[in-house]
């Protein structure tokens, strides 16, 4: 029985996580994240002013050139200056991303408030057009729109406008259905306000952290979807700096192993940014994280 009793003792599972290691973890995972998107939105803003070289400038006489003190990157097949480039890319990428979220879920969170709350009908018309979207894989109808419409980044945004919005109308829909049935949405009904201001003051405020923390996390999946579409030609047109274009300049070129890495290790940093700044977010308006 003794040697029962001790192994019963020894075998208790492990408690949960209480709230505030939990809160830790996602301060931690905030500023994180903080920090690194940060620090590549001010090389985007001052980028100019810290380039050794101009981006576009040819020098074939330096072609392929491994990293060396002039050249902290290395050069590509043209000369150009490697570091030059991959700090512009951060000018064009992260802006094209945050640009095309911010649409994205503008368009989304309007067609799923209005299917939310209106119901019935136009619920049903929405949410089928929705479903139709969803139904290809985003990275497919990206191509396929981009490659309907010719290459170049401003299809490239279009396109990922067209096939992101629909996630967005989706989990908004879901947070306005759950967000009406509250007691003080009925009470501003029953007081006789009017459906845009129930909606607007009442509904979206409360519905609105999911979608906060969703976009965060796809401007990430943005950069990587435009870096995609890049790399095969149909975003942004060379000689432009763009992280994908310039890693698919040097693809087959596996022994100028510094032609590809740096603009890949730039999108992988900020991707993970924007990453661990969407997990802290996540804990940080999430209540039931906050008060379990």
């Amino acid at each position: 029985m003794a040697g029962e009793a001790r192994f019963l003792a020894t075998s208790r599972p492990l408690a949960p996580a209480g709230p505030e290691r939990r809160g830790r973890r996602g301060g931690t995972a905030l500023w994180t994240g903080a920090v690194i998107v940060g620090a590549w939105a001010l090389v985007a803003v001052i980028g100019p002013l810290v380039v050794p070289h101009s981006p576009l400038d040819l020098d074939v006489m330096h072609r392929l050139e491994p990293p060396t003190a002039h050249h902290l990157f290395g050069t590509d097949e043209a000369g150009r200056d490697n570091f030059s480039r991959v700090i512009y890319g951060a000018r064009i990428t992260i802006p094209v991303a945050f640009g095309v979220i911010v649409v994205a879920s503008a368009v989304g969170v309007g067609v799923g408030a209005v299917s939310g709350y209106a119901g019935g009908r136009m619920d049903e018309v929405l949410m089928r057009v929705v479903d139709v979207v969803l139904a290809f894989p985003s990275i497919v109808l990206a191509m396929a729109i981009t490659a309907a419409l010719g290459p170049g980044l401003p299809h490239a945004m279009l396109a990922i406008v067209l096939v992101g919005w629909a996630e967005y109308s989706r989990l908004m829909r879901g947070q306005i259905l759950v967000s009406k049935a509250n007691d003080y949405v009925v009470a501003a009904r029953a007081l006789g306000a009017p459906a845009w201001r129930v909606l607007l003051r009442h509904v979206l405020p409360n519905a609105f952290p999911p979608v906060v923390v969703k976009g965060t996390l796809d401007i990430g999946g943005a950069i990587i979807l435009i870096a995609a579409l890049s790399f095969i030609g149909l975003g942004a047109v060379p000689p432009a700096p763009e992280w994908g274009a310039m890693i698919a300049a040097g693809q087959s070129k596996f022994e100028y192993w510094w032609v590809a890495t740096f603009p890949g290790l730039a999108i992988l940093s900020v991707v993970l940014g924007f990453n661990f700044l969407g997990d802290g977010l996540q804990d940080l308006l999430n209540p039931r994280l906050r008060d379990d």
